[in-house]
């Protein structure tokens, strides 16, 4: 059943047992418990319902036009002018209603005695409202949040799944190159790849993983690169700070050392480099990329990496949010540089 049909059934049903209950205690008010035995006439009855019509006006009035209208608008003064207006009406039409029926002088007495209860009913009904109302407006914020929360999931699966096929192909290329030379590298490339697989794609499944392993990942990846790659690549890596057990995205560094990997290669300049810097300060960790880069390629550092850049800083933005993480990339005199800072989980 949809939530709304069942609050609405569920209101209603209150509603009913309400003045059902109303009903028993407005003949009982009349005093018709004598010697044991109950003494329920027909005429008794009949006041009974005038006297909680009476109380049912106010009351729905109250609900369905004063609240709305009124209240919730922080018109604080006509709500309360229009409320008396309502209980003194509906308390004198009943006060009238029921001094016909009994056939006797209508008393102020007996309006001051309706009016009172209508204020007591407005009161009573007006806080189980308000209550319900935060009860339903609850139960609708943990809906919201479940389903956001199934989105960003759904979201960042999609994002996983579109690197595992991203850093797959660009490894396998490596090894297609190295494979078309008969190099001697290539059966030990194929080794520290499928250990690269295998955090890829069963390491990397929750959000956050072990910060070891993600760090292990990282070495094997530079150490792989550094089997592909001839000497005149000067790779440099240093890792500094202890390594806790505390947690981090997994494949979070990985699209930044594909890029520094694929493009500071091809760079024309003599000094071809790529550093790698590892900062771990307790609950912080600075990672820094910096690789070289031609000159023609500056104007475009700041455009489109490719799907892994572009995937990361969404994949960041969905679990860290903007406080936690700080993602600096740029370009000057032929180099091109990442610089992340991340909260450690």
């Amino acid at each position: 059943m949809p939530k709304p049909e069942k609050y609405r059934k569920l209101k209603n049903t209150g509603h009913i047992l309400f003045w059902i209950a109303s009903l028993v205690f407005a003949l009982l008010s009349f005093d018709i418990v004598s010697e044991h035995k109950l003494n329920i006439s027909p005429d008794l009855i009949l006041k009974a319902i005038i006297l909680n019509m009476g109380f049912a006006l106010s009351v729905y009035i109250n609900f369905y036009l004063l609240i709305p209208r009124f209240l919730k608008n922080q018109k604080y003064i006509f709500y309360t002018f229009w409320l008396i207006l309502t209980l003194f009406v509906a308390s004198l039409a009943a006060s009238l209603i029921l001094s016909w029926v009994d056939q006797r002088n209508f008393t102020r007495l007996l309006l001051s005695a309706n009016f009172f209860t209508s204020a007591g009913y407005v009161l009573i009904t007006s806080l189980a409202k308000f209550l319900a109302d935060w009860i339903e407006l609850q139960d609708i914020w943990l809906r919201y949040n479940k389903a956001e929360r199934q989105r960003l999931e759904a979201e960042l699966k999609t994002l996983k799944a579109q690197i595992n096929p991203h850093f797959l192909f660009n490894s396998l290329n490596n090894i297609y190159s190295l494979a078309l030379i008969k190099s001697d590298k290539t059966p030990h490339l194929i080794l520290k790849l499928s250990d690269l697989m295998r955090h890829v794609l069963y390491e990397s499944r929750e959000n956050f993983i072990p910060l070891k392993k993600e760090i292990s990942f990282v070495t094997n990846f530079i150490e792989l690169q550094r089997i592909r790659l001839s000497e005149q690549v000067k790779i440099r890596y240093e890792l500094k700070g202890e390594v806790s057990e505390r947690k981090i995205m997994p494949l979070i560094f990985e699209p930044f050392l594909d890029n520094a990997f694929k493009h500071g290669p091809k760079t024309s300049t003599d000094d071809v480099f790529i550093d790698i810097r590892l900062d771990i300060r307790q609950d912080d960790l600075t990672f820094e990329v910096r690789n070289s880069c031609n000159p023609e390629m500056i104007g475009k550092a700041k455009g489109a990496h490719g799907v892994g850049l572009e995937n990361v800083g969404q994949r960041l933005e969905m679990l860290y949010g903007s406080k936690d993480y700080k993602l600096d990339i740029n370009t000057a005199e032929n180099v091109f540089a990442v610089k992340l800072n991340v909260k450690l989980k």
